[in-house]
C-alpha cells in the first residue's frame, strides 16, 4: 500500500487485527514520500476496492489545494465492487467496474494505451490481480515491524511467481521501498 491515510486503532478491524495506524511512526516524507510521488507521476488511473475507494473519496475531496490532493481528485479511479452502485460514486473520475466481471474489465484497460494504472491498498482485490497474472510491477514498503496478523496481499494458490528486483532504496525510518517485476522464465 503507498499511503496509510487513517492512522487510528479502529483503521480496520476485520477479522480482529488490532494493530490499526502501525505503518503511521514508520513513513519518512522524504524517502517514502518522493516514491509515491514518482509513482504517480507516472500513473493514468488508479484501480480500487470498495473499502479503500470509500476511505479514499472521504478524504481526498475536502483537501484540495494541496499538489498531491489535487492529482488524486483529478485522476481516474476504477472502483470493484459487488455493492456499490454508480450513483454512489461521487468522488469525481470514478468508474464502477462491471461486478460481474471486474477481472475482465481491468484486462481491457491493460490493453489501452497510457500510463500505469496503480493499486493503492485494496489488498483483497490486488489478491485477485496478483492470481490473475495481472501485475506488471510491485512497488513494496517493508516496514520494520513483525504484526502477527493482517490481510495477507499475495494468494494462498501454491503458485509460485519468481520476481526481479529492479530498484530499492531505504528510508530513515528503516522501510524498504523495493520494486519488483516479475520474472521472465
Amino acid at each position: 500500500m503507498l499511503c496509510r491515510l487513517r492512522e487510528g486503532l479502529d483503521e480496520d478491524t476485520d477479522g480482529g487485527f488490532a494493530h490499526g495506524g502501525w505503518s503511521m511512526p514508520y513513513f519518512d516524507p522524504e524517502t517514502m514520500g518522493s516514491a509515491i510521488d514518482e509513482a504517480m507521476s507516472t500513473t493514468d488511473a488508479l484501480l480500487f476496492g470498495r473499502r479503500t475507494w470509500q476511505v479514499m473519496a472521504q478524504a481526498w475531496p475536502g483537501r484540495a489545494g494541496d499538489p498531491f490532493a489535487d492529482r488524486m481528485n483529478a485522476i481516474l479511479k476504477y472502483v470493484a465492487s459487488r455493492t456499490l452502485t454508480a450513483s454512489d460514486l461521487e468522488w469525481n473520475n470514478s468508474t464502477l467496474l462491471p461486478s460481474e466481471d471486474a477481472i475482465g474489465a481491468v484486462r481491457k484497460l491493460r490493453e489501452t494505451e497510457g500510463g500505469d494504472v496503480q493499486v493503492m491498498g485494496s489488498v483483497s482485490f490486488a489478491r485477485r490481480l496478483i492470481a490473475h497474472d495481472l501485475v506488471d510491477e510491485y512497488r513494496l514498503m517493508l516496514e520494520p515491524i513483525v504484526l502477527g496478523g493482517g490481510k495477507k496481499l499475495f494468494p494462498d494458490d501454491g503458485v509460485a511467481r519468481p520476481l526481479t528486483l529492479v530498484d530499492t532504496r531505504t528510508a530513515s525510518t528503516g522501510v524498504h521501498i523495493c520494486t519488483y517485476r516479475p520474472a521472465i522464465t
